[in-house]
């Protein structure tokens, strides 16, 4: 088996893991609020990355530099991830899927102030017709633009920053410190922010399987798309990732009854445009290089 296939296959993994998330998602949001989702799925998630750990014998790994940046990391990611579980609750699944596409788009722009990576035209370019796709998804009146909507929006600049900020901490962090910092401090914000009410409700027997499926889910799909893209390039791996979106519609047509809106279909076509078009040219400076 070629190592092009073996990436496929691998992102299937990753497409069923993202879709299966955003189902429980909605499962547990009838019972749970947002930050007691990301607090359980966090408690989870720190008990599956010790295990892991202790079996591969990298819990020497965990050290507690670079605290400030794994700070920074960890909120974005913690008020994308929130701002994610609220939007797939209140707009169709493939409007969310379709915004949160915007993501790469989002870190075109933001890596000159984080990584200090220089800004080609080609960026701007993609960021242009990524930002068609944002007004056809959309489609902003001062009557239409529901907070769903902004909230699937910020969502993507949230893991856009996420990613930067990770980009930045596997320069010289092992992969075991960036993961257990990941489950405990987004663990310490879901306690927090959860507790701030001094009401805390704990998952019904039925509720927590969900919770469960949520962390491994999580946990799973990116695992999934790591292992993807060191197989195969990224021009290849991210046009099956775009699979996800017409997954997810039929999911929402038939477990939710959404209607499947042709305007997101195109929007989030230039979406990927825009981010295949950066990928295509990074991948041939790439090659001009070597």
């Amino acid at each position: 088996m070629n190592d092009t296939l073996k990436a496929a296959l691998w992102m299937t993994g990753a497409i069923a893991s993202f879709t299966s998330m955003a189902i429980a998602g909605r499962a547990v949001s009838l019972e749970l609020d947002t930050f007691e989702i990301m607090m359980y799925r966090s408690f989870v998630g720190i008990v599956i990355v010790v295990i892991a750990a202790r079996l591969c014998g990298t819990l020497s790994h965990i050290h507690r530099r670079k605290l400030g940046l794994h700070f920074i990391r960890n909120i974005s990611h913690f008020a994308g991830q929130n701002l994610w579980f609220y939007a797939i609750t209140v707009i169709p699944l493939a409007q969310v899927f379709a915004l949160e596409f915007t993501s790469p788009i989002w870190a075109i722009l933001l890596s000159p102030l984080i990584l200090g990576e220089r800004l080609r035209p080609i960026g701007l370019v993609a960021a242009a017709i990524g930002f068609v796709g944002i007004l056809i998804v959309a489609r902003p009146t001062p009557d239409s633009v529901s907070f769903g909507q902004l909230a699937a929006l910020m969502a993507a600049i949230g893991f856009a920053l996420s990613a930067l900020f990770t980009r930045k901490l596997t320069r010289t962090e092992p992969i075991t410190c960036i993961l257990f910092y990941l489950t405990v401090m987004q663990a310490a914000f879901g306690v927090i922010c959860a507790g701030i009410d001094g009401d805390i409700a704990l998952p019904s027997a039925a509720t927590a399987p969900w919770l469960v499926l949520i962390a491994c889910a999580g946990l799973v799909a990116h695992f999934c798309l790591t292992t993807a893209l060191g197989l195969a390039p990224a021009a290849v791996v991210m046009p099956i990732d775009f699979v996800r979106l017409p997954l997810i519609a039929l999911v929402g047509a038939l477990l939710y009854n959404e209607t499947i809106d042709i305007f997101v279909v195109i929007g989030a076509a230039l979406i990927f445009s825009g981010n295949y078009l950066n990928i295509i040219t990074e991948s041939r400076l790439s090659s001009a290089k070597k």
